[in-house]
Formats: structure tokens, C-alpha cells, sequence
């Protein structure tokens, strides 16, 4: 099923376990090559020093790489599964105000993927996200993990060694 960048958008608006900790999709850009996220600071996701809990800015970091990819590769026709494997955080300072963070996919890094999950099979790479205060002061650094496996490349070597 084709999903627009918009209707992806508000899905993930009203998806609960973003929604209840004020996650928040500003946009996907135009054939998922990229997103822009907002972690808006409330009452439930403050932590006891006044700043956004450090698991609302882990969960806000895990999802999105393995998303972009996965809608890139489906819409060039790819079977495929795709996950955050392993997020490292370093919280810099506290977020005392509303968060935000843009992630952009590159043609190279797309070609880089495409390579390997068509000779490999599966794609194993970490990402950065770099996450900022209102202010434009990094808070937190992200290294996003994503695992995307192949599946039609899977099946095919399987049945080829049967």
C-alpha cells in the first residue's frame, strides 16, 4: 500500500506512543528523503530538573531512519524489512525547552544501500541525528543503527542453493 509523505505525516501525529510524549512530525519531505521532527516539552515528559526526559529524546530518535529507508526501498518496488538495530545517545545538556532535529537522506547514501542490500542482502549502517534546543544548542547526539534485510534477495539465494 502506497503511503503519502502527508498521510505518513499524521499517522505518526497520532501515533500513541509518540503522540503521549509530544513527538511531533513537522513534515516528510518529498519522497521520504527526509523529516523534521519536534519533541515539544509538557508536563508529561519532564523529568525532576524541569527538562525533557532523556527517554522521550531516545524514543524520539528511533524510529525515523528505518522509516525513511523503508519508504524509499517499497516505492522503488524492494521487499523488505528494516529496524533500528542499536541507538547510542550522549544527552549533552537538559532540554529545558522544545527540541527539534532534521534528518536529510542523500542520493549516495540511497546508492550505498541499494548496492549493498542487492549484493549482501541486508544493510547494517548507523546515522546520526543531532538534536537542538530552540535556541539552536545541541543537546544530544544520536547514532542511529538501521538493519534493513532484503527479502526478495533472501528468497532468491535460497531457492538458487536448493
Amino acid at each position: 500500500m502506497r503511503v503519502s509523505e502527508n498521510l505518513l505525516k499524521w499517522a505518526m501525529r497520532i501515533y500513541p506512543p509518540l503522540f503521549f510524549q509530544r513527538i511531533w512530525v513537522k513534515k516528510f519531505e518529498k519522497g521520504f528523503l527526509g523529516v523534521e521532527v519536534v519533541i515539544r516539552k509538557s508536563i508529561w515528559n519532564r523529568n525532576y530538573n524541569n527538562s525533557i526526559f532523556g527517554g522521550t529524546i531516545f524514543a524520539a530518535a528511533d524510529a525515523f531512519y528505518p522509516i525513511l529507508f523503508y519508504k524509499i526501498f517499497t516505492n522503488k518496488g524492494y521487499k523488505l524489512r528494516a529496524w533500528s538495530r542499536s541507538l547510542e545517545i550522549k544527552y549533552i545538556k537538559p532540554g529545558f525547552t522544545d527540541l527539534y532535529y532534521i534528518i536529510s537522506i542523500t542520493d549516495d547514501q540511497i546508492a550505498e544501500a541499494e548496492e549493498i542490500l542487492n549484493t549482501v542482502g541486508k544493510y547494517s549502517i548507523s546515522h546520526p541525528i543531532l538534536i537542538y534546543d530552540k535556541n539552536g544548542i545541541n543537546v544530544a547526539s544520536v547514532m542511529n543503527e538501521v538493519y534493513m534485510r532484503n527479502l526478495d534477495f533472501m528468497e532468491t539465494n535460497n531457492a538458487h542453493s536448493n
